[in-house]
């Protein structure tokens, strides 16, 4: 299927683009996020297990076991601050 990847903050500095469209075998964020991590080093560096990302589907923040459809939107992005 294909979705839209979003980048924002940092990981769109480190991706070098603020958005994708991919084709995806995955059903869930775990699985996208998976795919994505084994793209290239700077998916592999900007979306590492362990670091702090949120993620969002279709503009709603989602855990990692929301299922991804057909034409969706995901966002990847760090937490933020307010001050």
């Amino acid at each position: 299927m294909k979705v839209t990847v979003k980048y924002f903050a940092s990981i769109r500095e480190v991706m070098g683009q603020g958005s994708e469209l991919r084709d995806t075998a995955a059903t869930t964020l775990t699985g996208l996020r998976d795919e994505l991590l084994a793209a290239s080093p700077a998916h592999a560096s900007s979306l590492a297990r362990g670091k702090a990302v949120r993620m969002a589907l279709n503009q709603v923040m989602s855990d990692e076991s929301a299922a991804l459809t057909e034409g969706c939107e995901v966002a990847f992005f760090p937490p933020v601050t307010g001050g």
